[in-house]
This record gives C-alpha cells, sequence and structure tokens, in this order.
C-alpha cells in the first residue's frame, strides 16, 4: 500500500496525528498569531493547524519530488478580497513553510537534493517508510 492508492485529506489526518507525537515537530509560539498567506484576514482557527500543514507538505513532497519553498509558496498562497478592485493572488507564508521543512529535516523525512536538475527537498527513506506504514494503517482499518 502507497499514498498514491490512498485520499489525501484521509492521510493527511492520519499523518498530522502521529507528527504530534514527535518532539522534533512543535509549534512555534508565534504561530498562534500569524496569518498563513497575505490573502488571509485572520489566522487559522484550528489548533492543531501546524501540524497539518506540516502533513501536507511531507506529502506533497513525496508526491512532486524535488520542490522548494518558492513552488510551496505558491501551493499554499490564495486569492484576496480586495474589494472593488478585483482579487489578486497572493503566495503564502514563506517562514511557516520554512520552518516546518527545517522540522522535517530535524526528524530525518526530508532532506535537500537534486535529482535531474532540479534542486529542492526530497523524501528519505525514513520519510517514505512513515508515509507508507500511514497508508497501510488507513487501509487496513485500524485508525
Amino acid at each position: 500500500m502507497t499514498i498514491y492508492e490512498i485520499e489525501g485529506i484521509k492521510l493527511i489526518k492520519k499523518v498530522a496525528e502521529e507528527l504530534k507525537k514527535l518532539e522534533q515537530l512543535k509549534m512555534p509560539e508565534w504561530a498562534k498569531f500569524v496569518k498563513t498567506s497575505a490573502a488571509r484576514e485572520r489566522p487559522p482557527v484550528k489548533q492543531d493547524w501546524w501540524y497539518v500543514r506540516a502533513a501536507s507538505i511531507l506529502r506533497k513532497i513525496c508526491m512532486k519530488g524535488p520542490i522548494g519553498v518558492s513552488k510551496l509558496r505558491k501551493d499554499y498562497g490564495g486569492k484576496a478580497r480586495r474589494g472593488h478592485k478585483g482579487k489578486k493572488v497572493y503566495p503564502g507564508s514563506g517562514k511557516i513553510i520554512r520552518v516546518i521543512l527545517q522540522q522535517l529535516e530535524k526528524a530525518e523525512f526530508i532532506k535537500q537534493g537534486e535529482k535531474s536538475g532540479h534542486k529542492g527537498r526530497v523524501i528519505t527513506s525514513k520519510g517514505l517508510k512513515f508515509l507508507n506504514s500511514m497508508s497501510k494503517e488507513l487501509k487496513s482499518g485500524k485508525s
């Protein structure tokens, strides 16, 4: 069972629950007050949004291969309402993404690498094993 065979949202929720247990991934104090993008009006309401974002980034790195902060900012950005002027696309917060990437590197789930000329973060064997074990648990119905 691999991560490609399981629904993304279910896998992200399961991985987020497991990431909460790791000591390398802790939500910083400033994360309670920060917006996730210039397109957002308020900070996230959910208490565990940091771990959900980390799980989502981990899955995205596994699926898309070497990926950097810039492309992840595009993925986690959004359109801002600006009144009568129309919507404008803003990237997501780079600080949040960088800190999560550093924490995932410390947990040895990802590393910096290069693949066919593209630089960025790539999944390690430990990270792939972790994601595949979570998808196996979901498939077997243990959660």
